[in-house]
């Protein structure tokens, strides 16, 4: 047949730009990201960024710290043991032998024993700093602290093969058994560690300040990889500079702390998470309103589901351009392939941009 006219080649050229307006892809995408963290928002979790939306879809190594992260911080008796007198009763003594001190161990006997605590009833309360306390109640001269306390009194303490802090008590001189004290594994702890570990989370590593022996029963209790115990805040940072140096190059490194401690290590890691405290909130890229632990597998579930449909979208835009694109030259397609191309391609980008929206059952 004859070769096409100018005007032809002037329609397929319009034709063509319509085709190759980035539209779909300019709209679609940070509507994706701005879904994204409008969907997580509304679930308590406030992303700061697109930028640690992506990094957080690519989160391979936790890093947690243990006090109010994993566990509530909150101290509870969890045991008597070699007790010589009635549980309660031990208590009551513990109870009020402490009740002038305001430290979290004390508040810990106090609540267990439950009761008012009637102060008429204690006198000569002597707190030997490092050791424990000594006090007179109802007439018995009692002595609650640790294994040292015990040594220096000259009374004979036993071992206690529970993990946890051990309140070591003597009456009139003689000993009485011993009181276990422990922080408790928040409730969601384990499920979200093992959640994690489906996410394709490879490592879970857990810092803590703790003694190598509550911490590693912890981190078994738990489930977590790896436990770095005895720790000072600044040594934090070295581990987690570790770890950094480890990881892959596309591999994010994502902390997760509760305290004011924490704010260094938050901001030297990939991504910061945060739970609760005003300082971390600051140094945080991505803050948990609620002290959940399962909020940070939500967090990542959200985060890759928003960068697959970012995937999807622009797969799916490109290979409709190429495909008009190449009809257009060959002159089979015309203006309204083209439309559709652009406009239907971008309508149709948009909607599924907003499938990022629905985070509530992730």
């Amino acid at each position: 047949g004859a070769a096409p006219s100018w005007t032809d080649w002037i329609y397929r050229a319009l034709t063509f730009l319509v085709v190759s307006c980035p539209c779909a892809l300019v709209i679609s995408i940070p509507l994706s990201f701005f879904a994204g963290i409008g969907g997580a928002s509304h679930e308590g979790i406030l992303i700061k960024g697109s930028n640690y939306l992506e990094a957080l879809s690519d989160a391979k190594y936790l890093v947690f710290d243990k006090t109010g992260t994993l566990t509530q911080g909150v101290f509870e008796v969890t045991g008597v043991h070699h007790s010589t007198l009635e549980e309660a009763e031990l208590l009551e003594y513990a109870a009020l032998a402490e009740c002038a001190s305001s430290h979290p161990i004390s508040k810990s006997l106090q609540k267990a024993y439950g009761k008012e605590i009637d102060r008429s009833r204690v006198s000569d309360i002597e707190e030997i700093s490092g050791h424990g306390i000594t006090a007179v109640v109802d007439g018995h001269t009692v002595a609650a602290g640790n294994a040292k306390l015990m040594k220096k009194l000259g009374i004979e303490a036993v071992e206690c093969h529970s993990v946890g802090t051990i309140i070591h008590m003597a009456i009139d001189g003689q000993y009485a058994g011993h009181i276990v004290i422990s922080d408790v594994p928040k409730p969601h702890a384990k499920e979200a560690i093992a959640a994690l570990k489906k996410c394709g989370v490879k490592k879970t590593v857990m810092l803590t300040g703790d003694t190598k022996r509550v911490a590693e029963q912890v981190a078994a209790e738990l489930g977590v990889d790896e436990v770095r115990s005895e720790l000072l805040p600044g040594d934090k940072v070295t581990e987690v500079e570790k770890l950094l140096a480890a990881k892959g190059p596309h591999e994010k490194l994502a902390f997760v702390g509760d305290g004011i401690n924490d704010a260094p290590v938050l901001t030297r890691a990939d991504i910061g998470i945060a739970m609760g405290s005003d300082a971390a909130i600051e140094a945080a890229d991505v803050v948990l309103m609620d002290d959940d632990p399962k909020q940070i597998v939500k967090a990542i579930r959200i985060s890759r589901k928003c960068i697959g449909i970012v995937k999807q979208n622009i797969v799916f835009s490109l290979i409709v351009k190429f495909g008009c694109l190449a009809l257009v030259a060959a002159g089979i397609a015309d203006m309204w392939a083209a439309i559709f191309a652009d406009v239907g391609v971008m309508i149709l980008a948009v909607l599924n941009a907003i499938r990022a929206l629905r985070v509530h059952n992730l």
